[in-house]
C-alpha cells in the first residue's frame, strides 16, 4: 500500500521523477504527475484504467503562473479567477504547446484550476511546472474524498498520498469555458452557479453528457458505486424493489421499512452544503454493504444541489 503522510518533500522528489501522488484539494482528491512530462501524465491513464479520450486538469498556484501554458486570457476569467480561486472552479483556456497533447485528449484546450488546500497550493508554489491531477479513483467510480479512500482504490499502484484530512466542499469544481463572451458551464460542481453569474451576469448551461467531452467530468456514467443505484421518489422505489436488499441515501429524512444500518442521510438539518461533503461517503459506504441496489431521492436543486444531483445522475447512468 501507498504510504500516507504530511511531507511535502517526499511528495516532490516522486513527481519530479515522473512519478504519481495523491494530493488533497478541497473538492476532492487528486492523482497527481508533472503536467509537462508526458511519461508521467501516462501513468495517470493507465493507474485510473481512464480512456484517453477524457481531458484531465491541470492544477497551479496562480492565474500568473497558469499564463506560461495558456494563451488569450478573457477579461472574464481575469474577474472570475480574482473572485474564486484559489476554490473549486476550473476554467478553459487555450493551451500552448507545452502542455502535451495527452493531457488535453487532442483538444487545443485545457481545464486550469487553483485549488484551496493548504498542503497541495504548499507543493504547487515548490515547483516549477503545473500538475495534471484528476480524481485519485478507478475510473468511473466514487471520488475519494479522504487519504483512505485513495489507499483503499490505488494504494498498490502508487508510492505515496499527501495527507490533508477530509475534503471540505467534497464534489469536484465547477468547469467553466469561454465562447467569445459567453461563459460555458461544462459541469456543475463546488462552485454555485448562482454566485458565478452574480459576478459576471449570465451564462450558458452545456452540461449534457457525452461520449466525447470537450471538457473533463462531461461523461454521461460516472462517480458511480459498484452497487447499482437508483433515483426518485424513495418510497415508491422501496416498494417496487421490495424483493431486493436495499440501501437508501435521503436528503434529510429516516426513511421508514428500512434498517438504519442501511440508510444514508446526507444532512439531517437539510443543510444542501453539508450534503454535498457527504455524498461521496454516503455511497462508498452502502457500497460496501453487499447490497443489491441504492435507492436514492433527489436533494432541493439549487447551489450545491445541483452540483449533488448530477452526481446522482451520471451515478445512475451506468445501472442504465
Amino acid at each position: 500500500m501507498a504510504k500516507i503522510g504530511t511531507d511535502i518533500n517526499i511528495s516532490l522528489k516522486l513527481l519530479n521523477r515522473s512519478e504519481l501522488v495523491g494530493i488533497p484539494t478541497e473538492t476532492v482528491y487528486g492523482l497527481a504527475a508533472n503536467a509537462f512530462d508526458p511519461v508521467a501524465v501516462a501513468k495517470i491513464f493507465k493507474v485510473k484504467d481512464r480512456p484517453s479520450f477524457d481531458p484531465l486538469i491541470v492544477h497551479t498556484s496562480n492565474l500568473e503562473k497558469a499564463k506560461s501554458f495558456v494563451d488569450k486570457i478573457p477579461e472574464k476569467a481575469y474577474k472570475l479567477a480574482r473572485k474564486f480561486w484559489p476554490g473549486p472552479l476550473t476554467l478553459i483556456f487555450n493551451k500552448k504547446e507545452i502542455i502535451p497533447d495527452l493531457v488535453t485528449s487532442g483538444l487545443d484546450t485545457v481545464a486550469v484550476r487553483v485549488p484551496n488546500h493548504p498542503l497541495t497550493l504548499q507543493l504547487l508554489k515548490s515547483i516549477d511546472f503545473p500538475l495534471a491531477a484528476p480524481s485519485a479513483n478507478p475510473f468511473g467510480y466514487v471520488s475519494p474524498t479522504s487519504a483512505a479512500h485513495v489507499n483503499e482504490q490505488l494504494g498498490d499502484k502508487i508510492k505515496y498520498v499527501l495527507d490533508g484530512g477530509i475534503c471540505s466542499v467534497g464534489i469536484e469544481s465547477t468547469i467553466l469555458g469561454f465562447d467569445g463572451d459567453e461563459v460555458v458551464v461544462y459541469r456543475l460542481g463546488g462552485c454555485k452557479v448562482e454566485e458565478i453569474e452574480s459576478l459576471i451576469g449570465e451564462i450558458t448551461l452545456k452540461v449534457n453528457l457525452s461520449s466525447n467531452p470537450e471538457a473533463p467530468g462531461m461523461l454521461e456514467s460516472h462517480y458511480a458505486p459498484l452497487t447499482p443505484i437508483v433515483i426518485g421518489n424513495i418510497n415508491e422505489l422501496i416498494k417496487k424493489h421490495k424483493h431486493q436488499n436495499i440501501g437508501t441515501i435521503s436528503f434529510k429524512d429516516e426513511i421508514n421499512g428500512i434498517d438504519p444500518e442501511f440508510q444514508f442521510i446526507l444532512s439531517k438539518k437539510g443543510v444542501i452544503d453539508e450534503a454535498a461533503t457527504r455524498l461521496f461517503t454516503g455511497l462508498r459506504e452502502l457500497d460496501a454493504l453487499n447490497l443489491q441496489l441504492i435507492v436514492s431521492e433527489y436533494v432541493p436543486d439549487v447551489g450545491l444541489g445541483r452540483a449533488i444531483n448530477d452526481r446522482l445522475k451520471r451515478a445512475e447512468a451506468k445501472r442504465n
